[in-house]
């Protein structure tokens, strides 16, 4: 009976079985049909015969992978320019390597290889000339910024290697190479400084790499989820950036970096809670002014979350806090509304995530017309057939613009969806419960880690040496020390002083 329901539970699931090595036969019949047998027949599987040594060769690869001016210049016309030699010497591409595998040939040519192979040989040539189509380096559209570099990520991975190395030229920025999925064999790159990075938190994150078991690995959101301490939190653990400065930025800190080919974004650990409201565009402008805007997006926080379920605890428990004029107003809008303000908040923000969807989904041109018409239509609608009162607009069209204040869109996300608890808390128990729910909240921030960071530092614990960069950004000359929440080996900074100023507060 145990066996019978241990089959039934197993949904009929194999496990794939590693594959065996297989020498390279002698023949180059029994080699082709090997590489067609394994490729299903593919229609885009091509070869070409050559001769060089006086023996017969074969230049194998898939048209739709391989850069075919590679081949005719890399490969054909220096075999066929001398007709004896080295292979490795004479061939002019970079990428060239020996093997005596014939398993690892079809996973090269679906990486975009070629593979040569000869008559009587038992060893196989497996040549870089895959084909780079690649868009234009642009500026992010989701982390634009008013000054500053206004280039980002792509979805080729040396490009975005080449893009974090120009802004770090230093011989202590580490690569390392990954494979995440077993079919899609996704390429990941892991950066960090040698000096500056701990190496502790360099091996957790490459045994967390490495125990990823995946058949797919298609974006950094897979790994990310993978890899978060807490993947159950409504709070993301890792940062998502497509910008080079930011991501150079937080390599400079003593952070590591995770880039993945075919996404354009990079993803930063370990990070805090008010990494996600920091912006390049704090540190473009003038400190007191990067303070403000900073403030401001914290301040919008509180607000996005916040005001929903405050406007159902004063209006269904505690209406005596607002001023006597001002229950008037209020009091002769709602009498009209034959619904709870609960029941009205839920309905405006299920409305307002709608049309936010419907925004993004459809063409860029459609979705800002359906964005500032529906919003405008519906809400005038909703009023005058009495369904919503004119506070709740009010409050529910502050709650959404201070929700896009945030420079990260997942903690955007997670800050919409924080509201949707508070407003039921607020419903039930006024402002009993969003105190409760609030101390639930920063009991669960200071609780969080990532890779052994607090992720409520420098609040929780304490540090006020690195308050300097959280709440508000202090001037550069006073900023001596990196962060540290990631443990770097090194704290102190090369020391920042205006010297043309004797008496500089930065200068001992």
């Amino acid at each position: 009976m145990k066996d019978v329901l241990s089959k039934f539970f197993s949904n009929n699931r194999t496990e794939e079985k590693p594959q065996m090595k297989i020498s390279v036969y002698t023949s180059l019949d029994q080699n082709m049909e090997y590489i067609k047998n394994q490729l299903f027949h593919a229609s885009d599987l091509k070869w070409r015969s050559i001769s060089f040594n006086q023996s017969k060769g074969l230049i194998v690869f898939l048209e739709s992978l391989s850069d075919l001016q590679k081949i005719q210049q890399e490969i054909i016309k220096p075999l066929e320019g001398k007709s004896q030699g080295n292979v490795d010497e004479v061939v002019t591409s970079v990428g060239i390597t020996k093997h005596s595998d014939l398993s690892e040939v079809p996973q090269a040519l679906i990486q975009g290889n070629c593979v040569l192979l000869f008559e009587g040989s038992t060893e196989v040539f497996i040549i870089d000339v895959a084909a780079v189509n690649i868009r234009n380096i642009s500026e992010p559209a989701n982390e634009g910024i008013i000054r500053g570099a206004h280039d980002g990520f792509i979805e080729h991975l040396m490009t975005n290697l080449y893009l974090v190395r120009k802004r770090v030229e230093n011989p202590n920025l580490v690569v390392r190479y990954y494979q995440s999925g077993k079919a899609t064999k996704t390429k990941l790159a892991l950066l960090y400084m040698q000096n500056l990075a701990n190496p502790d938190l360099i091996k957790e994150v490459d045994q967390r790499i490495n125990s990823i078991s995946l058949d797919m690995t298609l974006s950094p959101g897979f790994i990310a989820e993978m890899m978060e301490d807490n993947p159950s939190s409504i709070f993301p653990q890792i940062l998502l950036t497509e910008r080079p400065d930011r991501t150079a930025a937080h390599l400079m800190e003593g952070r590591v970096v995770i880039l993945a080919d075919g996404d354009p974004s990079a993803l930063i650990l370990p990070v805090t809670f008010f990494a996600f409201y920091q912006s390049p565009d704090d540190y473009h402008s003038r400190w007191i002014a990067g303070s403000f805007v900073r403030l401001i997006r914290l301040v919008s926080f509180i607000i996005a979350s916040l005001i929903p379920a405050l406007y159902i605890a004063i209006i269904g428990f505690h209406p005596e806090i607002l001023p006597e004029n001002l229950i008037f107003s209020v009091k002769s809008s709602i009498d009209r509304v034959p619904f709870p303000p609960i029941v009205e908040a839920l309905i405006m923000q299920i409305t307002l995530e709608v049309l936010r969807e419907a925004g993004v989904r459809l063409p860029s041109r459609v979705g800002q017309t359906i964005g500032i018409v529906g919003g405008l239509v519906i809400g005038e609608s909703v009023v005058r057939a009495g369904l919503i009162s004119y506070p709740m607009v009010i409050v529910v069209a502050l709650t959404a613009i201070s929700s896009f204040v945030a420079p990260s869109n997942e903690i955007s996300i997670a800050t919409r969806l924080l509201g949707f608890p508070l407003m039921i808390l607020a419903a039930l128990f006024g402002l009993i419960g969003i105190t409760f729910g609030m101390l639930f909240i920063l009991i669960h921030l200071c609780k969080l880690e990532c890779c052994g960071t607090a992720y409520f530092a420098p609040v929780m614990p304490l540090r006020m040496k690195d308050m300097k960069d959280t709440f508000v950004r202090f001037p550069i000359w006073s900023l001596n020390q990196r962060p540290h929440d990631p443990h770097p080996q090194k704290y102190v900074q090369e020391r920042n002083s205006r010297g043309w100023k004797q008496d500089d507060p930065g200068k001992e």
